[in-house]
């Protein structure tokens, strides 16, 4: 078994450093988190922290850590309390990473990115229409 100090990871590369810390937990999905703000502005947040929580409730969460990371996501989840989740494949991954730019709270990542946002009639939130895995939530 091969054993890193905190001393010695310290003294990697920050990027290297990084992937090997992010890897630590094993596979994690990736995913857009879809926000609409009280304007009408859609948000798409790239997260690899959304996890399931319980499933009688069904329950998923996700860890928004550090805050500025994600400051729009957030506010409007605890403003609208909805949002929808959307799996992110292959196909489209690249561009996913994307949304990790800093837009202004007025610009559409779906804009920006090409994407389409598919709506349904009861869910205040958008889709992406390209995502297989699709799912709305509302906030507890």
């Amino acid at each position: 078994m091969q054993h890193f100090s905190t001393t010695t990871i310290a003294t990697w590369e920050r990027f290297y450093r990084a992937n090997f810390v992010n890897s630590l937990s094993g596979f994690k999905s990736v995913s857009f988190i879809v926000t609409i703000n009280q304007k009408g502005i859609t948000n798409l947040t790239i997260f690899s922290s959304v996890i399931h929580l319980g499933s009688d409730p069904a329950l998923i969460g996700f860890v928004n850590r550090p805050i500025k990371a994600a400051p729009h996501t957030l506010a409007i989840i605890q403003s609208t309390g909805t949002c929808t989740i959307n799996h992110i494949h292959p196909a489209f991954l690249e561009l996913a990473h994307q949304t990790s730019a800093k837009y202004p709270e007025e610009v559409s990542d779906f804009d920006e990115l090409g994407l389409t946002a598919e709506w349904i009639e009861t869910i205040q939130a958008p889709f992406v229409k390209e995502s297989i895995v699709k799912y709305a939530l509302t906030l507890e």
